[in-house]
């Protein structure tokens, strides 16, 4: 669920380094929201991450 329908973007997995230089896992999700697109069958619902819906890459419906 959490990817993007346009770009594919999704989570992204890394590292929490501490002072003392100990690393415990980390994961960055993506900001992806639920919308209704306009799609040639009509309104559709989709998750999108917000930079595609900023950058015009689908239009809402």
């Amino acid at each position: 669920m959490a990817r993007c329908a346009v770009c594919d973007k999704g989570a992204h997995f890394g590292n929490n380094v501490s002072h003392s230089h100990r690393r415990s896992n980390k994961m960055w999700k993506s900001n992806i929201k639920s919308v209704k697109v306009k799609t040639t069958g009509g309104a559709k619902k989709m998750y999108v991450c917000t930079s595609c819906l900023r950058s015009g890459k689908v239009e809402r419906a």
